[in-house]
């Protein structure tokens, strides 16, 4: 059986994803914290919790199923991110993927992050 994308994005470390998600951010001048806060309330882990999944170099696959509390607003993100309509991904671990990516990128392209962190209403 041939391995996918999905597959292996599922064994990646999230620290080595969360590296090139804090350079976007950097690059045009928005920071780690950032980053970090929008992980967290999209996750529901803490800072400490966050530091320690980046330390132990957890997959994505582990880091997604062990989150705390996935946040309920996270289906108010749509939109297209990596060529793909966000709200139309059925693998429900590839869409939680794909809202991260889509949150990393509005906070790049300068989004508020009252904005980025969407609340109903």
């Amino acid at each position: 059986m041939a391995t996918t994308a999905a597959d292996r994005i599922r064994k990646t470390s999230v620290a080595s994803v969360h590296v090139h998600y804090v350079a976007k951010a950097e690059k045009k001048g928005r920071t780690r914290a950032e980053v970090d806060e929008i992980i967290r309330w999209l996750t529901g882990y803490s800072e400490h919790q966050l530091d320690g999944l980046l330390a132990d170099k957890t997959d994505f696959e582990t880091f997604f199923a062990k989150a705390p509390a996935m946040n309920p607003n996270r289906f108010l993100i749509t939109g297209v991110i990596c060529g793909y309509r966000v709200e139309a991904i059925e693998d429900p671990f590839m869409r939680e993927l794909r809202h991260l990516d889509k949150l990393v990128d509005e906070l790049a392209k300068g989004k508020a992050m009252e904005k980025i962190l969407r609340s109903p209403g």
